[in-house]
Parts: structure tokens; C-alpha cells; sequence
């Protein structure tokens, strides 16, 4: 077992779990307008929908690399492919950040629990993202792949769910950071740009 490939793993997701995107936004927003424990709710929710996404990803591409190894390589190749493709996307957005929480309609701790889950499970980019993300990082010769997967599943769940949870506690305190630090977004964003190329990199070499 290779602990420096999970140790890389953990690291390169709490990078984009800071990195702002939908979900982390969102949950900022809800913390901001109606308090931590809407937050929360919703991080708990888009946290248990990766379950999903990690089990399509374990018995399907297990199955690839059971029947076919060049199959495999073939699937990382174009996983490298996509997370450029998402660091040119990220390269060519805005570097603002928008938290406005002005007419953010108030939901029950269950609506929004079920609301993050369904966010995550149906949203077809998150598997492409795992596809893309988790194969380059397998790190035993000899475990069952969708062991490996799931505990990759399982650390991206743990270490997304901190980062995801600070941000919901610390929602007032990154708003006005924000406000005053407008390079913030900047740096945010070639930090992710950084660490999607880095990604890259150690997959194909």
C-alpha cells in the first residue's frame, strides 16, 4: 500500500474542496442566510450523495480493468484530458466571488439534506469528475480495486466533509474576508488551476 498516493489525494481534495464552486457556494449561502445548521444540513446531504458516484465508479471501472488494461489506460488518458479541460474553464471565469444571500428562500433542515443529495447524485459532472479524478490515484498492487476505490470514496467523503463543515461554521467570518481581500478569489482560483494540472501531471507520469 502506498500511503504517499492517499496522503497526494487528500491534499489535492482539500485544495478543491476550498476552491469555490456550486456546492461549497451554496453551502456558504445557506450559512450566511439562515444560520450554520442549514449549512450543515446541506453538506451532510451532497456528502452522502457521493456514496453513489463512488460505488458506479468502483464496480464499473473494476470491471475495465479486470477485462482490460489498455481500456483502463484509455480512461485515464481522457480522465487527464477533462481536468485540463476544467482548469481552462476555471482559467477563463471570473475571479469575483458571489455571496449575495439577499432573497435566499428559507427551507426546512430535511428539505435542504435532501435537496444537497439530489444536487450531488444527479448531477452527471461529479461522476465524470471521479472517473477523471480517482483511477490515476489507485494505490495497491494487491487490494481488490473496489476496495481501493471505496476508500478513496471514503477519504474524498471525510476530507470534503471538514472542509465543506468549516465553511459553514465560518460562514460570516470568509464573508467578510472576502469583502475585504478582494484578491482572494484570485488566489483561489490558480490554486486550482494548479492543482488540476498537478493532477494531471501525476496521472499520466
Amino acid at each position: 500500500m502506498n500511503y504517499d498516493i492517499l496522503i497526494s489525494f487528500a491534499l489535492a481534495t482539500s485544495v478543491l474542496a476550498i476552491s469555490p464552486g456550486p456546492d461549497n457556494i451554496y453551502v456558504l449561502v445557506q450559512s450566511i442566510s439562515h444560520g450554520k445548521s442549514y449549512g450543515m444540513a446541506t453538506v451532510c446531504g451532497l456528502i452522502t450523495g457521493c456514496i453513489i458516484h463512488t460505488t458506479l465508479l468502483a464496480f464499473g471501472v473494476s470491471a475495465i480493468i479486470a477485462a482490460n488494461e489498455n481500456l483502463f489506460l484509455g480512461i485515464k488518458i481522457l480522465g487527464s484530458l477533462y481536468l485540463l479541460y476544467l482548469a481552462y474553464k476555471v482559467y477563463k471565469s471570473d475571479t469575483s466571488l458571489n455571496l449575495n444571500s439577499e432573497h435566499v428562500p428559507k427551507k426546512s433542515l430535511k428539505q435542504l439534506f435532501v435537496q444537497g443529495f439530489f444536487m450531488n447524485v444527479l448531477n452527471p459532472k461529479v461522476t465524470i469528475f471521479f472517473l477523471a479524478f480517482f483511477p490515476g490515484f489507485l494505490f495497491s498492487d494487491s487490494m481488490n480495486t473496489i476496495w481501493q476505490f471505496y476508500i478513496l470514496g471514503g477519504l474524498f467523503m471525510l476530507v470534503s466533509f471538514l472542509i465543506f463543515s468549516i465553511i459553514a461554521l465560518l460562514a460570516g467570518k470568509i464573508k467578510t474576508y472576502t469583502l475585504k481581500h478582494k484578491n482572494s478569489g484570485f488566489v483561489l482560483k490558480w490554486l486550482q488551476i494548479v492543482v488540476f494540472v498537478g493532477i494531471t501531471v501525476f496521472i499520466l507520469t
